[in-house]
C-alpha cells in the first residue's frame, strides 16, 4: 500500500508542469546599410533605419542586428517561444517589415550618423557592399540573408513593436543556440514598394536601455513540462 501511495505522489509531482524560464538580451551588434554603389556610406554607431528614403534605387535602407546567446541560455535549454522587440522613433509612415536570417558574419563599425544619408564609411563598418569595410564584402550587395521571412509585423506608428511566435524566427534562434558560429542575426527589410517609407529604429546605443533591441527567449529544460 505504501509503495502505491509513493507512485501516486511521484506522479501527482510529475504532472504538475513547471513555469518556464525567460532571458531577454540586448543586441550586441547593429547597423544600417545604406545603398550605396561603392559601399561609401554608413551608419555603424546611429539609429537604424529601414525602408526608403526616396524614389530612387539608392534610397533603400536596411538594419542589421545580432544577439549574442552564448552563455545566456543553461546547457540543454528547449527554447519555447521568442520574441524581438524594437522600438520606432517618429519618421515616415511605414509599413509591412520582415526579418530575415543572415548567412554571413559583419562587424558594426564605428561610423555615426543621425539620420539615413550616413556618412563616409570607416575601417570595420558594415556597408551595402562590405560586411567590414575595405576587408570583406557580402555575396551580393545589400546583405546575404534568406529570401524567406523569420517574421513580420506592421510598423506604422511610433513605439514599441514586436516579432514574435512564428516558426521560423524560433527555428533561427534554435540554430543559433546550437550552432554559435551560424549566429549572423537578421536584417530588418522595411516596406520598399513606395518612396518615403523608412523608419526609425532604437540601436543599442541608445541612452535609453528600455529603447534598445531586445530579444526575449521562453526556455525550459529537458524534464520539465
Amino acid at each position: 500500500m505504501r509503495y502505491f501511495t509513493l507512485l501516486l505522489i511521484l506522479f501527482a509531482l510529475l504532472a504538475v508542469p513547471a513555469a518556464a524560464d525567460t532571458v531577454t538580451l540586448t543586441a550586441d551588434r547593429d547597423s544600417t546599410l545604406i545603398a550605396d554603389p561603392d559601399g561609401a556610406r554608413a551608419n555603424g554607431a546611429g539609429p537604424l533605419f529601414s525602408g526608403r528614403t526616396a524614389q530612387s534605387q539608392g534610397s533603400r535602407r536596411l538594419a542589421v542586428l545580432r544577439f549574442k546567446l552564448e552563455g545566456a541560455l543553461p546547457k540543454h535549454a528547449i527554447v519555447d517561444s521568442v520574441e524581438l522587440a524594437l522600438v520606432a522613433g517618429r519618421s515616415n509612415p511605414g509599413g509591412l517589415v520582415t526579418l530575415h536570417r543572415l548567412q554571413a558574419g559583419w562587424s558594426e563599425g564605428p561610423t555615426f550618423s543621425g539620420g539615413g544619408g550616413g556618412r563616409p564609411s570607416q575601417a570595420g563598418d558594415a556597408t551595402w557592399l562590405h560586411t567590414s569595410y575595405l576587408l570583406s564584402y557580402w555575396v551580393r550587395p545589400g546583405g546575404h540573408y534568406v529570401a524567406r521571412p523569420s517574421a513580420s509585423a506592421v510598423v506604422q506608428s511610433p513605439g514599441l513593436h514586436t516579432w514574435s511566435n512564428r516558426r521560423h524566427m524560433l527555428e533561427d534562434v534554435r540554430l543559433w543556440q546550437h550552432n554559435p558560429s551560424r549566429n549572423f542575426g537578421w536584417i530588418v527589410i522595411g516596406d520598399e514598394t513606395r518612396p518615403q517609407s523608412a523608419i526609425i529604429l532604437s540601436s543599442r546605443e541608445h541612452p535609453d536601455p528600455d529603447h534598445r533591441p531586445q530579444l526575449t527567449i521562453r526556455y525550459r529544460l529537458p524534464g520539465r513540462r
